[in-house]
């Protein structure tokens, strides 16, 4: 007998259509082949094919895997047949926030040592927060309306004066811009110590005093991110910068 002779077998039927094909059922023939199943593919390609195959079988979705007759279901049904977990889209992430502030520090190593030839240098430390702030600017950006509507939910300013929601993501990266270029100080400086300073008191007032149960908007409005901890140092960070360009020699 040959190797795929020798292996089970799981039916798989899936939309492949001129015009879509499922990303899904490509995810689950996948799994289903690492997984050392031999793979009996099922094509739907139209929209009537896949109407009738999900009336037939009681099921509002596809893919739909079958092993050993019985119906395993899609995609997250058959990660939990192979003891997989599903991905929660409610849950508690702060893989968001871990990425920015890693490519934020790529960045300013690389500019660093493109400068002077030595990544590690205070220029470095200055252009991570300002690059930070110019990237956590940046996915608020995204979908403005829906950041400044979580923003509400918590910023004491932007309470008393909604517009503040939708003008502190450009104050945020106009700020980061300029601290990184070293340009227009007396700008530059005032502007991060006056948001950051209202964003801190808004995240301690929210958090800590009325022990709120809130998301972060430091990542955007489709933040998975707890308010508190991330939010608070993201603030801080920006008052800190500020005293620095205050204080520290040209």
């Amino acid at each position: 007998m040959t190797d795929q002779a020798q292996k089970p077998v799981a039916t798989i039927y899936r939309m492949v259509m001129d015009k879509h094909v499922c990303p899904y059922g490509l995810k689950a023939v996948y799994l289903l082949r690492r997984k050392g199943f031999a793979v009996d593919d099922h094509w739907l390609t139209t929209r009537e094919e896949t109407d009738a195959f999900k009336a037939e079988h009681g099921v509002k979705t596809t893919p739909q895997t079958f092993i050993d007759g019985q119906r395993i279901g899609g995609y997250d049904d058959l990660r939990r047949y192979f003891g997989l977990k599903s991905p929660d889209p409610e849950a508690v992430s702060y893989v968001p926030v871990l990425v920015v502030f890693a490519t934020a520090a790529a960045l300013a190593l690389a500019a660093s040592f493109a400068v002077s030839g030595n990544p590690f240098t205070l220029r470095s430390g200055e252009w991570f927060v300002a690059f930070s702030m110019m990237i956590l600017a940046m996915l608020k950006l995204q979908d403005l309306d829906k950041f400044a509507t979580m923003f509400l939910g918590f910023d004491l300013l932007a309470r008393r004066w909604v517009p503040y929601g939708y003008v502190y993501p450009f104050l945020e990266w106009a700020a980061g811009a300029l601290m990184a270029a070293r340009a227009l100080d007396w700008l530059s400086i005032p502007v991060a110590s006056f948001i950051g300073t209202i964003g801190a008191v808004s995240v301690i007032y929210a958090v800590y005093i009325q022990r709120r149960d809130l998301k972060c908007a430091c990542v955007g409005g489709s933040s998975r991110v707890p308010l508190g901890f991330v939010s608070l140092t993201e603030n801080l960070a920006m008052v800190a910068m500020a005293g620095w360009m205050l204080l520290r020699p040209m």
